[in-house]
This record gives structure tokens, C-alpha cells and sequence, in this order.
């Protein structure tokens, strides 16, 4: 334990601590020690129990109210964390939605493609064979002019 000198409403005291927590604890007093004066100063020299009293009043006061600011704040990030699980959910979702989309359109665009290249396959047959048989015509028509 470490022992510290305080001043407090212009009076010395030795006050016990835990070790390492001496400057924080005349940081409190100092703190404590303003807010006793601006009080005394505003309300007179009513008695020092009663000024204490009301300095611990308002000091408690302040932390409560911060405590519930702090509380609705945490409340209100809770809330948008249950937004966020709920928007990261349905981005998932859609993505799943989109992604078997994505496949079903590809499956089809190959059926497509496949379905192309055999009617090119048949176009190109039908050329082919029609041109053969042009071919064939054209020979037979040259053959029997020859003949006559």
C-alpha cells in the first residue's frame, strides 16, 4: 500500500492507495476538490457535511446519467449490430440466389451455343449436299448437251 498527500477544501491528508494508483487518486481528489468549490461558491458557505453531501449528490448524479447514456448508446449499437446481421444475412442470400442464376443462365447459354453450332453443322451439310447436287445437275446438263 502507498500513502499519499492530498489537499483537500485547503486541508492535508494522508490517504492509502494501492501501489501504481497515487496519481490517479489525486487526480480524483483534485477532481472532487474543484467541484466542492464551484459549489461553494454558488451556494455559500452552507456547512461542509452539507456541501459534501450535495457534491456527492450531483457527482452521482452525473455518473448515473452518463451511465444511462452509455447504456442507450450500447443499446443502440446493439441494435445495429442485429441490423447488420440481418442486411449481411440477405446479402448472402441474394448472392446464393444470384450465383444458382449465374449457373442455370450458363447451363442454357451452352445449350444455346451447342444448339447453334449443330444447326451451323446441318446449314453447312445442307450447303454441301445442295451444292453437290447443283454440281451434279450442272455436270448432267453439260453431259446431255454434249449428247445432243
Amino acid at each position: 500500500m502507498a500513502n499519499v498527500n492530498i489537499k483537500f477544501n485547503g486541508k492535508d491528508y494522508l490517504l492509502s492507495c494501492d501501489d501504481g494508483q497515487e496519481e490517479s487518486l489525486k487526480k480524483l481528489t483534485s477532481f472532487l476538490d474543484k467541484r466542492y468549490f464551484e459549489l461553494k461558491k454558488n451556494l455559500g458557505n452552507i456547512g461542509e457535511n452539507k456541501l459534501l453531501l450535495i457534491t456527492a449528490i450531483k457527482l452521482i448524479d452525473e455518473h448515473f446519467d452518463l451511465r444511462e447514456r452509455v447504456k442507450n448508446q450500447k443499446d443502440k449499437l446493439d441494435e445495429l449490430s442485429k441490423k447488420f446481421i440481418e442486411l449481411k444475412s440477405l446479402a448472402i442470400k441474394y448472392k446464393d440466389v444470384k450465383e444458382v442464376e449465374i449457373k442455370d443462365l450458363t447451363k442454357e447459354i451452352e445449350i444455346i451455343k451447342k444448339s447453334i453450332e449443330e444447326a451451323n453443322s446441318m446449314y453447312e451439310k445442307m450447303l454441301d449436299r445442295t451444292t453437290e447436287s447443283l454440281e451434279k445437275i450442272i455436270e448432267n446438263a453439260e453431259n446431255s448437251s454434249h449428247i445432243q
